[in-house]
């Protein structure tokens, strides 16, 4: 018969599991992983359904559930939702169901572009889905008696990123014409969608170094850490943990693209 002691180090040293509507959770997978070296990760990303952005909430909901499933089967300690339209559209559902883990959300890093900046117009570029829940427009409204908050979707954004737009080209065309209306009196871009932080590059050659450019990957990675600590599941060892992806397409290119966007120099975004 095990011990308490013996038990406890069996589900600390169980994994934590990501999913994300395809390659985009990679952006807080990164984080997690350099936040936490000694973890074991599981990756699922469902590229086969991305974008999630433009479908009905029930549909996420059922996504996401098949996703918590399919990474429940390694029996991960705890489930990080790395898409910010599962989160919004469906976290409080993921978390009733699945409330024998840690199930962490993210949502758009809007207080940190707040508490960043002085003055000037925050703008969020998320999926229609994610700007049109409530989550977001309780959030948004939080911040809109102090700071002007512009929303802005951009569809079409994910399928590029999907497809590895390793050189930015398609997105710097893409954003270039989708953002040409916008003030450029922004002091802040908060990215609301976890592909987006790989296309920084070319939201810098529009927007120029002086604007702050936010997401919520290291304030979710932090609070995985902190929640992991509280419930006493933190695995503190002596190696290196590993990383395992998995995407519910069979194109072998996407597995390729998230390992290469995991182990890219974090200055390149």
């Amino acid at each position: 018969m095990r011990n308490q002691s013996e038990e406890t180090t069996m589900a600390n040293r169980q994994p934590i599991g990501f999913f994300d509507s395809g390659v985009g959770g990679i952006s807080v997978l990164k984080k997690a992983v350099e936040l936490l070296p000694y973890e074991d990760f599981i990756y699922f990303g469902d590229s086969v359904n991305a974008p999630y952005g433009d479908k009905d909430v029930e549909t996420i909901k059922k996504l996401s559930f098949d996703a918590a499933d399919f990474l429940l089967s390694f029996n991960c300690k705890a489930i990080v939702v790395a898409c910010n339209t599962a989160t919004s559209a469906a976290i409080l559902e993921i978390r009733e169901k699945y409330s024998h883990i840690p199930v962490i959300g993210i949502e758009p890093a809007l207080k940190v572009a707040i508490d960043h900046t002085e003055d000037g117009k925050i703008l969020v570029l998320a999926t229609n889905r994610t700007l049109q829940e409530k989550k977001f427009r309780i959030l948004s409204d939080k911040f809109a008696e102090s700071r002007k908050i512009i929303s802005l979707p951009l569809p079409g954004l994910v399928e590029i990123i999907e497809s590895g737009d390793r050189y930015q080209e398609r997105s710097y065309d893409y954003l270039r014409e989708h953002l040409k209306n916008v003030d450029r009196d922004i002091s802040a871009v908060v990215l609301g969608c976890t592909h987006y932080p790989f296309i920084k590059p070319s939201l810098r050659r529009i927007f120029g170094e002086e604007t702050l450019i936010v997401d919520g990957s290291e304030g979710t990675a932090r609070h995985l850490k902190d929640v992991l600590e509280e419930k006493g599941l933190l695995y503190k060892g002596e190696m290196e943990g590993t990383v395992r992806i998995f995407n519910s397409s069979k194109d072998k290119r996407l597995i390729e693209l998230s390992q290469s966007l995991l182990e890219e120099d974090s200055d390149h975004n």
